[in-house]
């Protein structure tokens, strides 16, 4: 599974069962997401969660690193057991709506930023996929 996190949103994305290919899961607002997991977890089974970490270009933490951090400390203490890695999230959400303006979407889904955030956790894990695939 992997989590675009956002300041109100978060994207999510999840694999099939061969980890060959992520796929957008949905979008939920940062109120919800504890519920959502725990709801989740208790009927599907996740190897790991990766956290988009927003770096700038020089590798340190951009601004929105701060909103992250939390919820990354409360997932921990929360879901022990569920193994957390930090992944690279730099131009996903730009790569997000290119692939929603490639992808032929009406103006109006494509403005949907529920969608972007979605599309960027799917662009962050088939990222982690792929580089699995090739070790």
């Amino acid at each position: 599974m992997a989590i675009d996190y956002g300041q109100k949103r978060i994207g999510v994305a999840v694999s099939d069962p061969e980890q060959i290919i992520a796929n957008a899961l949905t979008t939920v607002h940062v109120r919800d997401v504890f519920p959502f997991l725990h709801e989740y977890f208790s009927t599907e089974k996740v190897d790991r969660v990766l956290v988009g970490e927003p770096l700038q270009m020089d590798n340190t933490p951009s601004a929105s690193a701060r909103f992250i951090e939390p919820f990354v400390r409360k997932f921990s203490s929360t879901f022990p057991d569920i193994p957390l890695e930090r992944a690279d999230e730099r131009f996903t959400s730009k790569m997000a709506r290119q692939t929603i303006l490639m992808s032929g979407l009406r103006k109006k889904a494509r403005q949907n930023k529920e969608t972007v955030d979605a599309v960027s956790a799917t662009i962050i894990l088939q990222s982690y996929l792929e580089k699995q695939g090739s070790k």
